[in-house]
């Protein structure tokens, strides 16, 4: 299968993601080795805090929905890695048997200055919960490769 190159990411393109459901271990399990806060650890403490039940760590929710990303469509792509993220939102807890989706939209496109045979591409990725509120929002870009082709008809 032909991998996805700059040309094949405009702005406007979306790309849905999975959906993936998180159990009360999965839960635990991350927040014990990365991220070891009492909502995230332990379902009483969890109640108890403001977040309402146990909760994902924010940085679970990143790293779901990294792999979201790459099986939307990263692992497909021509990618050469990104050169950062602009920001990262969690905007509502992520409780156990929540169930994530959402989407990753690109809003920008363009050639590297310094390297052209590596597009600069902007993406907007939005995680949603089974109720379709917003959990997540980043803004990031990939650095993605540009074929032959597309370099001989770039203008400038």
């Amino acid at each position: 299968m032909a991998k996805l190159v700059f040309a094949d990411f405009p702005v406007g393109r979306r790309f849905d993601f999975p959906s993936r459901t998180l159990t009360a271990d999965e839960i635990v399990a991350f927040a014990s080795e990365f991220d070891p806060q009492p909502m995230h650890i332990d379902e009483a403490a969890g109640r108890a805090s403001i977040l309402g039940g146990l909760s994902a760590s924010g940085w679970h929710t990143s790293a779901i929905m990294m792999r979201m990303l790459c099986d939307s469509y990263i692992d497909r792509t021509a990618a050469e890695g990104s050169p950062g993220v602009e920001s990262m939102e969690w905007r509502k807890p992520v409780l156990a048997g929540d169930t994530l989706s959402g989407h990753v939209t690109v809003t920008e496109a363009r050639l590297s200055r310094s390297r052209p045979e590596i597009g600069i591409v902007r993406f907007v990725a939005e995680v949603t919960n089974q109720r379709g509120e917003t959990v997540a929002v980043c803004d990031y870009a990939n650095m993605i490769r540009v074929e032959a082709e597309e370099m001989m008809h770039a203008p400038g």
